[in-house]
C-alpha cells in the first residue's frame, strides 16, 4: 500500500497532516537538514512527536539531507546517536558521509536517499541498497515509464514527490546560491537565485523575465498509475508551507488514494477541488505524459517555465498604490508585537483581503519578499479600503493573497500537552578517529602529479595539447559520443594522445531512460581501450565497478566534504577524487589533513562551473545566450541535446594561489574549460598566468577563501564588529573630554 507522506515544518503543520490523514511525516531538527530557514521541531517536540506517532500507527521520518563538513562531523556524530535513541523510522540522507558513519556505528538507523542525492535510476539505487539503504527518494526529472523501469529492477523501496515546488535544476546539483555567496541549496541556504528577475540580452534589446522560475509540481491526476506500479510513498513538499497548506494538499491526495479504484474520474476531480485552495504557484506535471527521454528533453521546458511568472507565490492581489502610517487606534487593532506596520491601498487584483487573511509582499526591485497576516482593514470616506503591511514596503510593489481566514481549520494536537519529560539531546560523545585507506604502492600511477585539462569537444582537446597536460578530461555528450564511437578504433586514436592520457567524464544526471544507451556507449569505450573515466552518478560506479584495468575518478558531483564521504567511495573502490566546486580550502586541508591524502585530490584552478543544470531545452522563445540579475551580475547559459546549462560569465580562479597550494601537497591542479569553448589566445594567456602565477581578471574564487556561509560565524563577526565599534566611540568620548581639560564622572 502506499504512504503518503506529508511535511511538518512546524507544529501546526504537524497537526494539519495527521489530521488529514498523513501515514507519516517529515520534519528536520534545529541542524542538518535542508530547510534551515523553516521552524524545525525543538529537541521536546520532537521526541514528543516520536512517541505520540507510533502510538497512532504513524511514521516519522528525520531530514538529515545535507552535505557536512569535516569540522561538523563530530557533532553529526553526537545528533545520529541521539537520533538512534529516539527511534524515529527513517532518516533521510544526502551526504556518504552519513551512511558511511550509520554504517560504522548506527546500523539500526534506517536510511533514506535524499532526492539530493540524485538517484535518478535502477542502477544508483541497488548501489545503495548494497550499502544498506533502504528507501531512494527519485529525482524529479523522471517521466512515468522511467518511475517504473526503477520500480521493476530494484527492491529498494521508491519514494517520489508527487505536489509542490520544484528546483529548476536536476536534484542535487545546483550551485548557483553557493556561487553567489556560499549559500549553498546541498546545505539547507538555497536563496532560490533561480526565482528571480533577470535581464536577458534578446536580438531585439532586453527583456525581464523570470526566465528560470519553475511552476510547481502536480501529480493528482497520475495518482492511480503511480500506485499501480507499486511506488512505495508519495510526498509532498512543504516544509516552509503554512499549516492551512500541508492540510489541503494531504486532504487531496488522501481522498484520491483512498477512492480512486471506485471512482477514479469523480476522486481526481475531488481532489482537484481541495486543491483549489492551493494559491500557489501555476501547476504542472513536469515529465510526465512524453512518449520518450528526447520528446521530454524538447518540451518539458515549455512546461514548467513562465517567463511572466513572478518567482513567489500565492493570487495576484495588485500593487501599492499608496501608503500611511497607522494610527494609535489601528496599531491597537494590530495588537501586541505588530508596532512596526503602515497602511497600504492596494490596487489591481479581483480580491479584497479580510483580517487574518494572509498575503505576501514582493519588492518591485525584487530585492525581497516577506509574508504578513493581515490584522486591520478600514474605509476611507472614498471607499477605499486600506490594510495594514510590514514596514521597508513602498509604492509599486505586488501582493499576493497566500490563503484566506475561512481555509483555517483547527485540529487535534499531536504533541503532548506535558513536553518537561522529555529530556534528551545529543551528548558529549567523541568521534572515533577515521583514518583514510593510505594508496599502495603504485597503486595510483595513472593519477600523476601535474596540470590536467577538462574539454567538450575533441577539437578542444587537440586545441590544449600546448598546455602539455599529464592527462586530458573530455566531456562525453552527444557530439563527442558520436566521434568516439564512429571515428574512433581499437588500433586508432581520434585524439593526438595516448589512450592512458585520456578520462572519459560522464555527465551528474543518470536517468533510468538513458541507461541502457549509456551502458552500451561505455562497453564500445572500454572495447576500444578507454580504460579511466571521471564518474559523477553512483550509477556510474555500479556499471564500471570491477572492470577489469579501470580507473576511475571521483568527480565534483561526487560530493567529498569530509573523510567519512570519501571512506564510502574507498569502499567503491574509488580511490582519487576531485574536489568539489563548492569546497574551501580551510575544509579541504581538514578533510585531507596529510601530504599522502592530498595526492589523491585533483584540484580545480579555473573553470566555469555549472551553476545548474536542466534536463530539457529551453523553450524556443528563449532567444538568448547571456542574461544578467540586478546586481549587474552576467550569466550564459547553454541549450543543447545534452540539457540547459548555466555558467558564470567570469571564472573561477586561484591561479595566484599555486604555490601555496602545491606547497601544502595538492599538486594535481585542473584546467577545467567544460562547457566552454577553448580559444587559442585565452590558453596562451592562461599558460602565462600559471606560470607567473597571475590572478585572472574578473575571477571568483567561489568558496575557496571563506568556505560555505556560516550563520554563527558571522554573528560572531557582527558581535565582534560591534564590539569595535563600541571601544572606537568610548575613546572618542575620552579624546573629547580630554580636549576639553575636563575629567569624566
Amino acid at each position: 500500500m502506499t504512504e503518503l507522506l506529508a511535511p511538518a515544518g512546524n507544529v501546526e503543520a504537524l497537526d494539519a497532516a495527521i489530521g488529514e490523514g498523513a501515514d507519516a511525516v517529515y520534519m528536520g531538527l534545529k541542524s542538518f537538514n535542508a530547510r534551515l530557514r523553516s521552524s524545525n521541531f525543538s529537541w521536546r517536540e520532537f521526541e514528543g512527536a516520536v512517541e505520540s506517532l507510533h502510538k497512532m500507527g504513524r511514521k516519522i521520518y528525520v531530514a538529515v539531507n545535507t552535505v557536512v563538513e569535516e569540522r561538523e562531523t563530530e557533532r553529526l556524530y553526537r545528533f545520529l546517536g541521539y537520533l538512534n535513541k529516539i527511534g524515529p523510522d527513517g532518516i533521510i540522507v544526502q551526504d556518504f558521509g552519513v551512511i558511511r558513519m550509520c554504517q560504522e556505528f548506527f546500523p539500526q538507523l534506517e536510511l533514506h536517499a535524499s532526492t539530493q542525492m540524485n538517484v535518478a535510476s535502477a542502477a544508483a539505487a541497488n548501489l545503495l541498497l548494497a550499502q544498506g539503504v533502504k528507501r531512494v527518494v527519485l529525482a524529479r526529472e523522471l517521466g512515468l515509464e522511467e518511475v517504473r523501469q526503477v520500480k521493476q529492477q530494484t527492491s529498494a523501496e521508491i519514494e517520489m514527490f508527487v505536489h509542490g515546488a520544484l528546483c529548476v535544476s536536476e536534484s542535487g546539483l545546483c550551485q548557483f546560491s553557493s556561487f553567489l555567496g556560499g549559500k549553498s541549496a546541498n546545505r539547507g541556504m538555497c536563496t532560490q537565485a533561480c526565482r528571480r528577475l533577470y535581464n536577458a540580452e534578446m536580438p531585439s534589446g532586453e527583456k525581464k523575465g523570470y526566465y528560470f522560475s519553475p511552476c510547481d509540481l502536480e501529480l493528482i491526476a497520475q495518482v492511480p498509475e503511480l500506485m499501480q506500479l507499486g511506488v512505495d510513498s508519495f510526498k509532498i513538499e512543504g516544509r516552509m508551507k503554512s499549516a492551512e497548506y500541508v492540510g489541503a494538499v494531504t486532504a487531496a491526495y488522501r481522498f484520491v488514494m483512498d477512492h480512486w479504484e471506485s471512482d477514479r474520474k469523480g476522486a481526481i476531480a475531488e481532489g482537484r477541488r481541495i486543491l483549489s485552495t492551493d494559491f500557489a504557484r501555476s501547476k504542472t506535471d513536469y515529465w510526465y505524459g512524453f512518449k520518450d527521454v528526447a520528446e521530454g528533453v524538447n518540451g518539458a521546458g515549455a512546461k514548467i517555465l513562465n517567463p511572466n511568472q513572478a518567482g513567489g507565490t500565492g493570487i495576484y492581489l495588485g500593487k501599492i498604490q499608496q501608503l500611511r502610517s497607522a494610527n494609535a487606534e489601528e496599531r491597537t487593532e494590530a495588537g501586541e508585537g505588530n508596532d512596526d506596520i503602515q497602511m497600504a491601498f492596494i490596487q489591481g487584483g479581483s480580491y479584497d483581503p479580510d483580517p487574518g487573511d494572509s498575503i505576501r509582499l514582493h519588492r518591485h526591485d525584487d530585492t525581497g519578499r516577506e509574508s504578513h497576516k493581515v490584522r486591520v482593514v478600514v474605509q476611507d470616506d472614498g471607499g477605499r479600503r486600506w490594510l495594514d503591511v510590514p514596514q521597508g514596503f513602498t509604492r509599486g510593489d505586488a501582493v499576493y493573497l497566500l490563503q484566506t481566514k475561512s481555509m483555517s481549520k483547527r485540529y487535534k494536537r499531536v504533541l503532548p500537552q506535558d513536553l518537561s519529560r522529555f529530556r534528551s539531546q545529543p551528548g558529549p560523545e567523541r568521534l572515533p578517529v577515521l583514518d583514510l585507506t593510505v594508496a599502495k604502492k603504485k597503486e595510483l600511477d595513472w593519477f600523476p602529479q601535474g596540470l590536467y585539462v577538462a574539454v567538450s569537444t575533441i577539437a578542444d582537446a587537440h586545441l590544449v595539447q600546448m598546455a602539455h597536460p599529464v592527462r586530458v578530461i573530455v566531456e562525453l555528450n552527444n557530439e563527442t559520443e558520436y566521434d568516439f564511437l564512429n571515428k574512433d578504433t581499437p588500433e586508432k586514436s581520434l585524439l593526438p594522445y595516448s589512450k592512458k592520457m585520456i578520462f572519459i567524464s560522464l555527465d551528474p544526471f543518470a536517468a533510468e531512460g538513458d541507461m541502457e544507451h549509456l551502458q552500451k556507449t561505455v562497453e564500445t569505450l572500454l572495447a576500444n581501450g578507454y580504460t579511466q573515466f571521471v564518474v559523477n552518478n553512483l550509477a556510474h560506479i555500479a556499471i564500471l565497478k570491477g572492470k577489469k584495468d579501470v580507473k576511475l575518478l571521483a568527480g565534483p558531483y561526487l560530493y567529498t566534504f569530509n573523510k567519512w564521504a570519501v571512506s564510502f567511495l574507498e569502499n567503491q573502490d574509488l580511490m582519487a577524487v576531485q574536489m568539489p566546486f563548492e569546497d574551501g580550502e580551510q575544509n579541504l586541508c581538514d578533510t585531507f589533513a596529510s601530504y599522502a591524502e592530498r595526492s589523491r585530490v585533483l584540484l580545480p584552478i579555473f573553470a566555469y562551473p555549472a551553476l545548474f543544470r536542466m534536463r530539457f531545452k529551453l523553450p524556443k522563445d528563449y532567444d538568448f545566450t547571456y542574461f544578467s540579475d540586478k546586481q549587474k551580475m552576467s550569466f550564459k547559459v547553454n541549450s543543447t541535446a545534452d540539457g540547459s546549462f548555466v555558467m558564470p560569465e567570469m571564472p573561477f580562479s586561484i591561479i595566484e594561489k599555486l604555490e601555496t597550494i602545491s606547497n601544502k601537497g595538492f599538486e594535481r591542479h585542473l584546467l577545467d574549460f567544460s562547457k566552454t569553448r577553448v580559444l587559442k589566445g585565452d590558453m596562451k594567456n592562461l599558460l602565462n598566468l600559471i606560470y607567473r602565477h597571475g590572478h585572472v581578471d574578473g575571477s571568483s574564487r567561489f568558496n575557496w577563501k571563506d568556505g560555505f556561509y556560516d550563520p554563527e560565524k558571522m554573528e560572531a563577526y557582527q558581535a565582534a564588529d560591534a564590539r569595535a565599534a563600541a571601544r572606537q566611540e568610548e575613546e572618542k568620548s575620552r579624546r573629547n573630554v580630554r580636549k576639553r581639560g575636563g575629567v569624566r564622572r
